[in-house]
């Protein structure tokens, strides 16, 4: 009997844990990125719709978008491309130096996004060690190349900060499926190409899309490094920055402004979090 109730009371036990820790979760859920989430559309939509249209349509914040989308794009697709070459690189090949490019990868994890903008300066500004290189060639060509303060200055930030994210998805990945297929293409006579495309990537392209993803929400969101390589808005600021700007001013109006554009963030978030969820899920599925 009396062990009869130790299991009973130790199985009443168990069945409480779960249920304060489900309700730990959902308090902080709803606390720390529910709420917040909600009030940012709540205040962007309080003074009427017709203030919040104004907003997102505004000069000021359609060039944010350009500059946003035009870094994300040429983001996503460097990283892509890096992405994979030093995934099948590192788990594919061995080489010396194997190890140090590994650890390279992750240096934009470890260094803050303000240093690194700043780096940035310190290479290409006005006093950067590079400047005379860059000089020669507008002079050269006729050009009037600007690596800093400019949109190639934030396209360049934005490639930093996001570099890690699809190669840290694909390398354990190709780690795990290992060698032995592609070898036996080659001994079949497949070229390079040929076997990337019919042996290694159907295994990947699920987890490379998902690296995408998390790629593209990193760089819509980085305010750091842009902040420092950026100087004019309405012409090289990014929707961060102008969320920024516009709280700055410290009117009502601008403040709503400011909420209203922090709301196409929001929206693109969540846009980001279902298609990251798709995948997820595609990726269960196919394991």
């Amino acid at each position: 009997m009396n062990q009869k109730a130790d299991a009973k009371r130790k199985s009443s036990q168990m069945g409480i844990a779960p249920l304060v820790l489900i309700i730990i979760s959902a308090i902080f859920f709803i606390l720390m990125l529910v709420m917040p989430l909600v009030i940012v559309i709540y205040r962007s939509l309080k003074d009427g719709l017709a203030l919040y249209v104004e907003a997102i349509t505004a000069d000021n914040t359609l060039s944010a978008w350009r500059v946003t989308l035009i870094a994300t794009v040429i983001a996503v697709l460097v990283n892509t491309f890096f992405g994979l070459c030093a995934a099948w690189l590192i788990t594919k090949f061995e080489f010396r130096g194997r190890q140090v490019l590994s650890t390279l990868i992750d240096i934009p994890f470890s260094i803050s996004p303000v240093i690194a903008g700043l780096a940035f300066i310190m290479t290409f500004g006005r006093m950067g060690w590079a400047t005379p290189f860059i000089e020669k060639i507008n002079e050269i060509f006729g050009t009037d190349i600007a690596l800093v303060f400019s949109v190639p200055g934030v396209v360049l930030a934005t490639i930093f900060v996001t570099f890690p994210f699809v190669s840290r998805e694909l390398i354990p990945v190709m780690e795990a499926q290992g060698t032995e297929e592609e070898e036996a293409a080659a001994m079949m006579g497949a070229k390079g190409f040929t076997i990337f495309r019919k042996v290694t990537f159907p295994h990947i392209k699920w987890t490379l899309l998902y690296g995408v993803i998390l790629c593209t929400a990193r760089a819509l969101g980085e305010f750091g490094a842009v902040y420092a390589v950026s100087k004019a808005r309405g012409q090289t600021f990014t929707l961060t920055l102008e969320v920024d700007a516009l709280y700055m001013a410290g009117s009502a109006d601008s403040i709503t402004q400011a909420f209203a554009v922090s709301s196409l963030l929001v929206i693109m978030a969540v846009v980001i979090l279902l298609l990251k969820q798709l995948v997820e899920f595609r990726m269960k599925r196919e394991h």
